[in-house]
């Protein structure tokens, strides 16, 4: 139980790391007091909620300031913090430095990030057997980012910097929204490419910032995920697992698992159920 509420609470920190979080909010999500969550958080992961939390803002706006941020007032915005000084201040009790430094020296190597936790992926005993279902092709638009199998916990942020473009996006079909697993280029084996996407009438005029992906026709195993959103990977553990026993895995396809979130899925509470697909071989 409290590894599912530390789960829950990391998964809460990050699809919600540029917006503003309270410890009365966490601690809802993970339906149990603040004390409560203090104390189990504390010590699954070595330091407060307030402090990881914290720490995770300031890694990333490190990471804007390394990569050529225009002014240090828009990340310290986006940070949470409502002055360059108070920024600044609290920039330097993490790290040591100053966000101006940082952002000359152009490096990170000498900073101690707070990185996204992966929780462990434990497959659920008892899964029911997938449908399988055909599936027609599927234009998708969105945002795509290389992962490391070891840095995966980062995916709830890119989500939450896609949600901006969710139903504002030219030739969107509304409702359903998908996460895909594909083949990186070169294929390489230590990471994955996820994209974080909508469904499209057309890959016509999209923005810059966003990319198209066309799915080609395939069958999928269908597996129902009921619970929390954060505890997403139990059930893709066990697609894998299944996917190995019954040797139905399909060779040479670019998609390698797709997560469905229905309209019904809440994107804040990480609640409704959604779906996870894996490729088979017909």
């Amino acid at each position: 139980m409290a590894m599912d509420t530390v789960r829950k609470t990391l998964w809460y920190i990050e699809s919600h790391l540029e917006q503003p979080v309270t410890l009365d909010e966490l601690a809802a999500i993970a339906g149990i007091s603040r004390f409560h969550l203090s104390r189990s958080f504390a010590q699954a992961i070595g330091r407060s909620v307030t402090a990881h939390l914290r720490g995770r803002r300031l890694s990333e706006a490190a990471r804007q300031l390394v990569d050529g941020a225009p002014d240090i007032l828009s990340v310290a915005l986006d940070a949470g913090y409502g002055s360059h000084e108070a920024f600044s201040r609290a920039f330097r009790d993490q790290f040591g430095r100053t966000p101006d430094d940082v952002r000359a020296g152009a490096d990170l190597t000498s900073l101690k990030l707070v990185e996204p936790i992966l929780m462990p992926d434990t497959p659920i005993t008892a899964i029911e057997t997938p449908e399988i279902r055909a599936v027609d092709g599927l234009l998708l638009a969105g945002l795509r980012r290389f992962f490391t199998y070891e840095d995966r916990a980062g995916i709830p942020l890119l989500w939450q910097r896609f949600g901006p473009h969710i139903d504002n996006i030219p030739g969107q079909i509304k409702g359903d929204a998908y996460g895909v697993c594909l083949k990186a280029d070169g294929d390489p084996t230590d990471g994955f490419d996820y994209l974080a996407a909508v469904p499209m009438r057309s890959l016509n005029d999209l923005p810059d910032s966003l990319v198209g992906v066309r799915i080609p026709p395939l069958t999928f195993a269908v597996f129902q995920h009921q619970g929390h959103v954060s505890n997403i990977g139990a059930t893709c553990a066990a697609a894998g697992e299944w996917l190995a026993s019954e040797r139905r895995m399909k060779p040479g396809v670019a998609v390698m698992m797709v997560e469905y979130y229905p309209p019904q899925f809440d994107p804040r509470t990480g609640l409704g159920g959604c779906e996870v697909w894996v490729p088979v071989s017909d």
